[in-house]
């Protein structure tokens, strides 16, 4: 079915791609990213603890993991614009009521709300959203608007930090509230297409669209699939909340740590753009091992100990932007498009759920042992992250080849 069917001809994807991204950029920062820089300013206002302050992005991650099961399920019978929809307008109501929230309860409930709306407005929505509409010729879309999405933290950051500031933390919130619904609903509503019911499209839009998706087992494919996706979103996320403790932990003030953790955001990005230019010529499962590499590298020379800092965090920044792409990419050229938005929602819950929990494990760790210790730990993660990408390659292998 070609696409003109599916979706409007005047939505072209050099449009909806840069219009996702922004609502993803401001999505991210709104959320994910949020409590970075308001949760200080919370606890000195209100009196709240810090840990349970924090502890509300982890149950919205929570919340988030037990809905995207069906948040894939929707997405797959209605089409991504109406979850994409509802992810601003949850997102707004969230923010509402963490903006006059009275208590630390009011407050940790809001951040249920705020989970519904990541599950709904995040990366796997939007991605399902461009698989849905333009099936296998997704592929290089999606890979675009991770670019977007590395941004998020350089441009969410500065922006909430002016609007506490300007405003205090409530009224952050207030104006966060108000660029979803000004900007992110709007976006939603008049950029993204509605779909007519149907199969998704299977456009000729590079060398890997003409292959049929790879058959294999489906349990143990998808199991080691959802292993592997799992280990990489709980190894990336005790670094990211625990990056600087490690650095100081080898002498290094605060201000260079800083200087050295900045580094992992460019990083992301300039590997997600060489992904751009080159990954029509290859199967996404080399995106994936070239991610877990980069990553298992990077951690493990930083381990070491060698004075190679820079050079450890621009390899680990590059793995985990090329495991965005290989997150959305890998399970599109596996299973196909038919059922990709279900699958997607699949794998992201235990992955959420082990967000959820890979700070307070971070943390265990780093408190009855050490920052290396955590690292260690880490470590071995990765290497197993390494061992479980090549075991997909091999399960996969002789079917790619007799798909080509």
């Amino acid at each position: 079915m070609p696409i003109a069917d599916r979706a409007d001809p005047r939505r072209s994807p050099r449009l909806l791609v840069p219009v996702l991204g922004i609502a993803q950029i401001l999505a991210w920062g709104s959320s994910f990213y949020l409590l970075a820089v308001l949760a200080r300013p919370i606890a000195e206002d209100t009196g709240w603890s810090f840990s349970w302050i924090v502890a509300g992005l982890s149950l919205g991650l929570l919340a988030a993991g037990f809905v995207a099961p069906r948040i894939g399920h929707v997405i797959k019978a209605r089409g991504g614009r109406p979850v994409l929809i509802a992810g601003s307008l949850l997102f707004a109501v969230g923010l509402l009521v963490m903006s006059l929230a009275p208590n630390i309860g009011i407050f940790l409930l809001s951040w249920v709300i705020m989970g519904f709306g990541m599950a709904a407005g995040l990366y796997d929505s939007a991605f399902s959203t461009l698989g849905r509409l333009y099936g296998h010729g997704a592929r290089n879309l999606i890979t675009a608007l991770t670019l977007f999405g590395g941004f998020a933290s350089t441009l969410g950051w500065p922006l909430a930090a002016f609007f506490v500031e300007s405003f205090g933390w409530r009224g952050a919130c207030l104006c966060f509230m108000a660029i979803h619904l000004g900007i992110t609903l709007p976006l939603h509503l008049f950029a993204v297409p509605k779909e007519i019911s149907g199969p998704p499209p299977e456009p000729e839009l590079n060398v890997t669209a003409d292959r049929p998706a790879v058959k294999a087992p489906p349990r143990r494919l998808f199991a080691l699939l959802a292993v592997t996706t799992l280990l990489s979103a709980f190894l990336s996320t005790v670094i990211s909340v625990h990056l600087l403790t490690i650095l100081q932990a080898d002498g290094i003030s605060l201000a260079v740590a800083v200087t050295f953790g900045a580094l992992v955001g460019p990083s992301q990005v300039g590997a997600r753009f060489i992904e751009s230019l080159v990954g029509k010529y290859h199967d996404p499962i080399w995106t994936k091992l070239a991610s877990v590499l980069c990553v298992a590298l990077g951690l493990g020379l930083l381990w070491l100990g060698l004075p190679l800092i820079a050079v450890t965090l621009v390899l680990y920044g590059a793995g985990i932007g090329l495991e965005s792409i290989a997150r959305a990419t890998l399970p599109l050229s596996l299973f196909g498009p038919a059922d990709y938005a279900p699958i997607m929602g699949r794998l992201a819950r235990p992955s959420l759920f082990a967000q959820a929990a890979a700070p307070s494990i971070g943390a265990f760790l780093i408190e009855h042992g050490s920052p290396e210790t955590a690292l260690g730990a880490v470590v071995i993660g990765a290497l197993l992250n390494v061992a479980l990408a090549v075991g997909l390659m091999a399960i996969t292998a002789p079917l790619r080849k007799a798909a080509r």
